[in-house]
């Protein structure tokens, strides 16, 4: 008679299941607390030297837009270039720090796909 080995897992595989559903748990709350720092987070886009600012939260959440006086006599053309330029460096600042950020946690997990 040949003995059972339940699902075709021996104890090793048992023991990779439990630590890879370990992994799972600790990225998922290390997931939840990075959620909870881009959230209070704040990303400063600019655009002409400083005349246009656009901040972000962390999660790309609009927070505010600072106009310089001095960007006001530049005209209505110019003035919606410069936050669409500004509006650009903050996206792209917080897309890169978030993906920096989930880099960290993830960094010597061996998940696939990340």
């Amino acid at each position: 008679m040949t003995q059972g080995k339940g699902f075709g897992f021996g104890l090793g595989k048992m023991k990779e299941l439990a630590d890879a559903f370990k992994k799972a748990q600790q990225v998922q709350e290390g997931a939840k607390k990075l959620q909870e720092e881009l959230e209070q987070m704040e990303i400063s886009g600019e655009a002409g030297g400083g005349l246009v600012k656009v901040i972000l939260s962390g999660n790309q959440e609009p927070r505010r837009v600072e106009i310089s006086p001095d960007a006001l006599g530049e005209g209505t053309e110019v003035l919606a270039d410069l936050v669409t330029a500004a509006m650009k460096d903050a996206y792209n600042k917080s897309t890169m720090t978030m993906r920096e950020r989930m880099e960290e946690l993830t960094s010597g997990l061996e998940l696939p796909g990340m």
